[in-house]
C-alpha cells in the first residue's frame, strides 16, 4: 500500500496586512505623511513602529480604523485587517469593526475619555452597543475589566469621572475600555509617554500580561526603543513616513542594518559610560511637503553615497521578514 505524500498545511493569514499604504492630508498644504508602507501582523504577536514625532506612526495606526478625517485625506493602497477590506467598509460595517475587532489606546486618556460620563458608563456602552447585552450585563463586564486591569476599588471606580483620576489610573481605565468587547486586535498609540517612569513600567508590564493571558495580537507605536525592548516581538522602525528596517527585536538591537536605527540606539543612555556624550543624530526630519524620490535619511546619515541623493533605495530581504530599505544592505544580500 502506497502512502500519500504528507501536503504541509499553509501558514494562517496574518490579521493585519499593509500593502503600499500611502497617505496624504491636502489643505492649504499637502503633507505626504505615509509612503508606500507595507507590513504584517500575524496572530497572537506584538508589532513595534518605532520612530521619531512626524515619522507616520500614529498616522498607520488611525488608518488601520478609518479614524483619519475624511475631507483632507487621501489614502491609496490595500489595508485588510482580519480578513476584511477597512477601505471598502460603510459606516456601519466600519462602526460594527471597531471596538469589536480592533480596538484603541489613545496617547493622551485624559482627551480620549469623555469627561460627562463616569468610567462605568463608558464601558458599559461599548458592551451594550457593539454586544446586545443589557445594562446589568454591561456594567458587570465594566467592572471585570476595571479589576482585570487592575485597578483599586474596582467597584467605587465605576462612578469616577475621568478627572477623578491619576494619570496612571486613567491610563489603565483606557485600556479596559478598549478591551471591554474582546477584540483580536489592539492598538497602542504610545499609551506610556504622559506617565511618569514607575508608572510606564507597570503600564507595559500590564500591557504584555493582558496581551498573552488574552491571546491578542498588538500594534505599539513608541519613540523610545527602550519601550519597544520591554513589549514587542518584532519592530518596524519608521522615518519620513517610510518603513527603513523591520526584524525582530533581537535582531534590531543587536544588528541593525539601516543607519537610522543605528543612530537611535547609539543615542541612548542604557549602556553608556557615565559623564560620556551622547551620540545624536545630526540635522532634523525633512518636510513632507513632497513625495520623497531619494533617501528621505541622506541629508543626516554618515554613510551617504552620491546615489542615495538620485533614486529612492528598494527594499531589501536580508531574511525571512528581515527588510531593510538601505543600499548598503545590499552589499550584506546573501548571493544565491
Amino acid at each position: 500500500m502506497s502512502l500519500s505524500p504528507l501536503v504541509p498545511t499553509p501558514p494562517p493569514a496574518p490579521l493585519v496586512e499593509l500593502e503600499n499604504l500611502t497617505i496624504r492630508f491636502t489643505g492649504e498644504r499637502t503633507v505626504h505623511a505615509v509612503n508606500d508602507v507595507s507590513l504584517t501582523l500575524p496572530e497572537g504577536q506584538v508589532l513595534g513602529l518605532l520612530g521619531e514625532s512626524g515619522s507616520g506612526k500614529s498616522v498607520t495606526l488611525r488608518a488601520l480604523m478609518r479614524l483619519l478625517p475624511k475631507k483632507r485625506t487621501q489614502i491609496a493602497g490595500r489595508v485588510r485587517v482580519a480578513g476584511q477590506d477597512v477601505l471598502a467598509m460603510d459606516d456601519d460595517t466600519l462602526s460594527a469593526f471597531r471596538g469589536r475587532t480592533i480596538s484603541m489606546i489613545f496617547q493622551e486618556p485624559a482627551l480620549a475619555l469623555d469627561p460627562v460620563y463616569t468610567i462605568g458608563d463608558q464601558i458599559t456602552e461599548s458592551v451594550v452597543r457593539h454586544e446586545g447585552a443589557s445594562q446589568a450585563a454591561g456594567r458587570a463586564r465594566a467592572l471585570e475589566m476595571l479589576e482585570l486591569v487592575r485597578i483599586p476599588s474596582a467597584k467605587r471606580r465605576l462612578d469616577a469621572y475621568p478627572h477623578e483620576m491619576s494619570g496612571g489610573m486613567r491610563q489603565r481605565a483606557m485600556i479596559a475600555l478598549a478591551l471591554a468587547c474582546k477584540p483580536k486586535i489592539l492598538l497602542a498609540d504610545e499609551p506610556t509617554t504622559a506617565l511618569d517612569a514607575t508608572v510606564q513600567i507597570q503600564i507595559l508590564l500590564l500591557l504584555r500580561e493582558l496581551q498573552r493571558e488574552l491571546g491578542m495580537s498588538v500594534i505599539f507605536v513608541t519613540h523610545d526603543i527602550g519601550v519597544a525592548i520591554e513589549i514587542c516581538d518584532r519592530v518596524a522602525v519608521m522615518y519620513a513616513g517610510q518603513i527603513v528596517e523591520t526584524g525582530t527585536m533581537s535582531e534590531i538591537v543587536r544588528a541593525p542594518k539601516h543607519p537610522y536605527p543605528r543612530g537611535l540606539l547609539a543615542s541612548t543612555v542604557h549602556g553608556a559610560k557615565r559623564g560620556a556624550r551622547l551620540e545624536t543624530i545630526p540635522g532634523t526630519p525633512p518636510s513632507l511637503a513632497e513625495k520623497p524620490n531619494a533617501c528621505s535619511f541622506a541629508p543626516r546619515c554618515t554613510f551617504a553615497m552620491p546615489v542615495c541623493q538620485e533614486r529612492l533605495p528598494a527594499p531589501v530581504e536580508l531574511s525571512p521578514g528581515r527588510i531593510v530599505r538601505c543600499v548598503l544592505a545590499q552589499e550584506t544580500v546573501p548571493v544565491t
